[in-house]
């Protein structure tokens, strides 16, 4: 059995430190030469002074600035965290037990860290807050979308809880506040194949073989606004916000589609009418039905409370 690799660094602010494998055919002369042509995003100047006070390590410990390069060893230090501005909103614990952790998380906040959210996401705020260093996500929900969210308390079972996602055997129930059309039958399927390129906000869809389904109810409408129900069988990026645009019904506070709209870093108003409202599956340890339900609600349906 393969050994698994510890890191020598702990967590830091509930982050794990970055591990590069150094390429076992590389013609470095030392460490520090294959870090700065390797991560042209961290000036030359940072990596010395990283190398300087001990904060990249080897499996025997600090680096020096003339550590020789080691084809297929290891290195480990912690990345310089971005300026973020604080997500004012909580996250709400639906369900905890020895396996999993079950939170409503809200709009704007990310599930796990990514560009220039780091500190600002679910996974980190939990591991600080609920002293839980190994939590990890069974699954993502993006940033604007509200609702729950699931993680595994146990790093040894989070693959078969992840699995039921990738396999499509969670059932996911989504809310959302989109105009009223009636001119659209509803309920409907929405079936297309949608791509999502690297360094492009949007998505698009394309023709071709379908890669996407959602099924559309409609719940109720009122005031020319219609309160939605979506039940995706495929998981694409944007698949819910990409499909009720394409009907001519974008969902409210969405700034994606139609249009890119640009919007501040500390802009928390107006956010986008999505939710995901429940998460259903047979667990795959102890084979019991598991329901779960999301607390909040949507703030631009007409006479309801707002969360």
């Amino acid at each position: 059995m393969r050994r698994k690799l510890i890191s020598p660094l702990p967590q830091r602010h509930g982050l794990d430190p970055v591990r590069l494998r150094l390429p076992v055919d590389g013609h470095w002369a030392t460490v520090r030469d294959f870090l700065v042509d390797r991560l042209p995003k961290l000036p030359p100047d940072r990596i010395d002074t990283m190398l300087r006070d001990g904060q990249i390590v080897g499996s025997d410990g600090p680096l020096g600035a003339d550590a020789p390069f080691v084809p297929g060893a290891f290195v480990w230090f912690h990345r310089d965290l971005p300026d973020e501005t604080p997500v004012p909103f909580a996250l709400d614990v639906v369900h905890r037990d020895d396996d999993l952790l079950v939170v409503d998380k809200p709009h704007f906040l990310a599930t796990t860290p990514r560009g220039g959210h780091v500190l600002e996401t679910a996974l980190v705020r939990l591991r600080r807050e609920l002293e839980l260093p190994r939590l990890s996500p069974a699954h993502r929900l993006d940033r604007l979308t509200a609702g729950l969210v699931m993680f595994v308390l146990k790093p040894e079972r989070r693959g078969a809880y992840q699995t039921l996602f990738h396999d499509r055997l969670v059932r996911k129930e989504y809310e959302a506040i989109a105009r009223f059309d009636a001119r659209l039958a509803m309920p409907r399927t929405v079936r297309s194949r949608i791509v999502k390129r690297r360094g492009v906000l949007a998505a698009q869809e394309e023709p071709g073989e379908p890669n996407s389904e959602t099924r559309i109810e409609l719940i109720e409408h009122r005031d020319g606004l219609g309160r939605y129900r979506l039940l995706p069988r495929t998981g694409r990026t944007h698949q819910l916000r990409v499909h009720l645009g394409s009907l001519g019904i974008p969902i409210v506070g969405d700034d994606l589609y139609p249009t890119v709209r640009a919007r501040a870093a500390d802009d928390f108003t107006a956010p986008l009418q999505l939710l995901a409202k429940t998460l259903e599956f047979t667990d795959p340890l102890s084979g019991t039905l598991r329901r779960f339900e999301s607390h909040r609600t949507l703030d631009h349906w007409p006479n309801r409370p707002i969360r």
